[in-house]
Formats: structure tokens, sequence, C-alpha cells
């Protein structure tokens, strides 16, 4: 369900609205056809419905992302400051603030869970390299 909130949450340089509609992520999910679009980008939720047939890219792209948080695949494009713009007329609210701290911790424990499989594959790599390597030198002292 979205609540409205008065406040001046917004990204710099907008000017803070009266009222903010803050949506939860589970209803942002649910809106993920072609009927109706939602996506989530920088923590501001966006009806991009209209816009499918619209998108340089195709709506295939958009639809990839429908119901999600797409703020990744937007800044990875490195869009113009004319999308950007664009933005502002499909904007309908705020992701709720309980559902931003809950996705920034889902991504920390995402970032931390893939660290480990940089640092130890390569160990991995390293000590099955110097174990073939004692073991041929060791074949090679007995010829």
């Amino acid at each position: 369900m979205a609540a409205q909130d008065s406040g001046s949450d917004s990204m710099a340089g907008n000017e803070p609205e009266a009222s903010v509609t803050y949506y939860r992520l589970e209803e942002v999910a649910k809106r993920n056809s072609e009927k109706e679009t939602w996506l989530v980008i920088h923590g501001r939720v966006y009806d991009i419905t209209r816009f499918l047939d619209e998108h340089p890219g195709g709506g295939e792209v958009l639809m990839e992302q429908a119901g999600r948080d797409a703020t990744e695949s937007f800044d990875d494009v490195g869009h113009s400051s004319d999308a950007k713009e664009m933005l502002k007329q499909y904007y309908v609210g705020e992701v709720h603030p309980s559902d931003r701290k809950a996705e920034g911790s889902e991504v920390s424990s995402s970032v931390c869970k893939s660290c480990w499989s940089n640092w130890i594959i390569p160990i991995m790599g390293a000590v099955l390299l110097a174990v073939m390597y004692r073991f041929y030198m060791a074949e090679s002292r007995l010829s």
C-alpha cells in the first residue's frame, strides 16, 4: 500500500515536493507487464508504461527491468542528461524508507558474498600450482 508523506527527500537539484507517495518494493514488483510497467531508479519509482514503444533501445530492454530496481542498468548504459530529464515525467513516488534500508543491506551482503570468491579462487589456483611444481621437481630429481 502506498503511503503519503510530506517532506523534501529529493534528488539534488530538484525542487522539494509538497507530498511524496511511498511505494514498497513488493508493490513495484507487481507492476511488471506491458499494461503496467514500473521500475526504480535511485530510490525513485517510475511508471514507464507509456514509454515502452518510444524507448530507443526497444521496449524489451525496459521489460527486463520491469518491477525492480534498475539503477545499476540505467547507470551502466550512460544515459544522457536529456534521458535523465525525461524521467521526471514518469515519476510516481519514492521507495518506502524501510525498503531502502533493506535494499542497501541486501546489496552489501551480495557484495560480501561475491568478495570471498575474488580471493579464494586465485589462492586455490596458486596452491594447486605450488603442489604441481613440487611434484614436478621431485620427479625430475629422481630421473
